[in-house]
């Protein structure tokens, strides 16, 4: 720092608020030209230091737990997510792209909250109008919402203060800014510091804050990477092709980031599927075309009957691809060689092509038999049988691999009508509960891939 007419000066980037000693042509934060600007101290560092009481430690035995403090969002699924309710005197980021549902989910949230407190709804992009119209239109009682319009951090901080809110939501993160943090509001310094400020505010006030932030062209959340890092959950909303919605958790502090929270959109608002288990499976008259299997997969505590779909066709260039998004690509690869290696087939010639009906994106390991199942199928051209669904883990010795919960996929599929069932050997008791005509589910267990394709192609002479 220097010091100009008794005065201790800085200087600081116009873009995103990095402070340095002295005047640089470049900020090195940036790495813009000629942003550096000399400002005066004020005394006031970039952190709030409370000198109020000194520092103290105290025994974590001493501390009472607050697990189970919890408030209801109004909604099963968000709350799945969340890990059983939002939890107090915590952060959640939410990103998703434009227009997917981001402000409905959350503004539904503030107005179905089991809380007997205020709702802060802070909105930097809307009218207090415009998100009054929104309300009307999906029929949302607002008695206990309080709505401010800006993103002036010392207003919010006023307003904070004499609201004392329970529940805070920022709409969005972009357009926080305050004067210490630099000049031009959605910098990588402002979203840092007011965020900081926002945080700190509801831990110390036994609240919870939700960030709504926006996402870049590549899907992930746009700002610093640092934001992930402070907040306590991050949670993406996706959007299929269709109306359907996903909430999803990449991070929880508080819970799984297994859950999955399944949405539809209409002119209602956002409508939870509480049991989606036909949402991913394509009704069809006779017999399955060939290249398709059923799953069935896990999602956090919830199962799901999923289709999936393969096609086969000869490669176009010298090398053969896979096409697969909603599939990871190098697992679709590490079964085909599979395959090829097992059973001698030939598939080093073919382009691979693989969906999943529904939009859903699969990561459970016991999607690998299924997968291979549809693969060969699309191979060979033999159908699966229509009431036939399977799960397993593949090894690279082609072994199936148990997998969590087997008995209460084999209930679900029995559920759903499906007679025949193929999968690792392990315990099911309690999975067959009789299908929807009263049968029991006749259960394959098999030991490695050959057995698997056997029982699923030719499964009255297993």
């Amino acid at each position: 720092m220097a010091k100009k007419n008794g005065k201790t000066t800085i200087f600081r980037c116009s873009g995103c608020g990095h402070e340095e000693p002295k005047w640089l042509g470049r900020c090195p934060e940036c790495g813009e030209w000629n942003t550096l600007t000399e400002t005066a101290v004020t005394g006031k560092t970039a952190l709030r230091v409370s000198k109020a009481e000194a520092a103290i430690s105290f025994p974590l035995s001493q501390v009472d737990s607050e697990e189970g403090v919890r408030l209801t969002s109004g909604c099963l699924e968000l709350d799945r997510v969340l890990g059983g309710g939002i939890m107090k005197r915590s952060a959640v980021l939410v990103g998703g792209e434009p227009g997917i549902g981001k402000s409905t989910l959350l503004l539904q949230t503030a107005a179905r909250a089991g809380t007997k407190g205020r709702v802060l709804y802070l909105s930097g992009e809307e009218s207090a109008g415009q998100v009054k119209m929104r309300a009307d239109r999906i029929g949302l009682n607002c008695r206990q919402i309080e709505i401010f319009c800006g993103g002036n951090l010392l207003d919010i901080q006023k307003i904070l203060e004499s609201v004392r809110p329970v529940i805070v939501i920022v709409d969005s993160v972009q357009t926080l800014y305050t004067a210490d943090a630099g000049l031009v509001p959605g910098t990588v310094n402002q979203m840092k510091y007011c965020s900081f400020e926002l945080i700190s505010w509801v831990k110390e006030h036994d609240a919870a804050l939700f960030l709504i932030a926006h996402v870049t062209k590549d899907g992930i959340i746009a700002g610093p990477k640092t934001l992930e890092h402070m907040v306590d959950t991050v949670l993406y909303f996706e959007q299929t092709d269709g109306e359907r919605r996903f909430l999803r958790a990449a991070k929880n502090r508080f819970g799984s980031v297994d859950e999955i929270g399944i949405y539809t959109m209409n002119e209602k608002g956002l409508i939870a599927m509480e049991d989606p288990s036909l949402l991913f499976l394509v009704r069809r008259e006779g017999a399955l075309p060939a290249g398709v299997a059923t799953a069935a997969v896990l999602e956090g505590t919830r199962t799901l009957l999923v289709e999936i779909q393969a096609l086969t066709v000869p490669a176009k260039g010298s090398i053969s691809r896979v096409f697969s998004d909603r599939l990871d690509q190098g697992r679709v690869a590490r079964v085909a060689a599979t395959l090829e290696k097992c059973l001698g087939m030939r598939l080093c010639d073919q382009d691979i092509y693989v969906n999943i009906a529904g939009g859903i994106r699969i990561s459970c390991v016991g999607a690998d038999l299924p997968l291979a199942a549809a693969i060969y199928s699309a191979r060979t051209g033999i159908p699966l049988h229509e009431r036939s669904a399977c799960v397993g883990e593949l090894s690279l010795a082609a072994e199936v691999m148990p997998v969590r919960r087997l008995a209460a996929r084999v209930k679900t599929a029995c559920k759903l009508g499906f007679n025949n069932f193929t999968g690792p050997a392990g315990d099911t008791a309690g999975g067959g509960d009789g299908s929807a005509s009263g049968e029991q589910p006749k259960l394959h267990a098999v030991k490695d891939l050959k057995q698997a394709i056997a029982a699923l192609f030719n499964p009255r002479g297993v």
